[in-house]
């Protein structure tokens, strides 16, 4: 799954107790959720596919060593592979990602765009709703947060880029443990 609690919710059973009451340092949150789009080439494949490219692209010019065509092959092997390096890099920069941070008493969700701009949204979990749009959204099976209390109900999305699947996941997760904010006030 694309998202991580901290602490790790799921590691102790699901009951009253899987929330600690109060955090130890009381400014610290209870949980975090980072969220992030699935990315199909982790560092390990990045550079097994620049070696895998310098490889297969130097082969073909060993033949050509000795000659004024291995430098001119040379330098189109390397320049190939330099325009592999900086567009893999380039694609892995943009860090679409979210993060949801839960207190008591305040749900704060920071939203990073590709362009590195910072969207934030905060309201009271007791009265934030969860909603699973399983048609009519953007997206199939849109996830929203919405708070009754603040900003005339406000809905801001959540998990977009995440497939449906992994959206209905995130959605059972995220009632559980908001149900369990909202115990822990009552």
């Amino acid at each position: 799954m694309p998202y991580l609690w901290t602490p790790d919710h799921h590691s102790q059973a699901r009951t009253a107790a899987s929330l600690p009451a109060t955090p130890q340092i009381p400014e610290m949150p209870l949980l975090k959720l980072d969220i992030w789009p699935h990315r199909s080439m982790p560092n390990r494949g990045f550079k097994n596919a620049i070696w895998l490219m310098f490889i297969a692209g130097c082969l073909p010019v060993i033949a050509f060593i000795g000659t004024l065509a291995f430098w001119i092959l040379l330098a189109c092997v390397l320049l190939t592979l330099t325009a592999l390096w900086t567009g893999l890099r380039l694609s892995d920069r943009a860090h679409l990602r979210e993060e949801l941070t839960l207190w008591s008493d305040r749900l704060l969700l920071t939203h990073w765009t590709t362009k590195g701009e910072k969207l934030t949204y905060e309201a009271n979990p007791y009265w934030v709703k969860l909603h699973l749009h399983a048609a009519g959204g953007p997206v199939e099976h849109y996830l929203t947060l919405t708070s009754s209390a603040t900003d005339q109900g406000r809905s801001v999305e959540l998990a977009r880029f995440l497939s449906p699947e992994e959206r209905c996941q995130l959605h059972d997760d995220l009632a559980f443990v908001l149900g369990q904010l909202k115990d822990l006030r009552r």
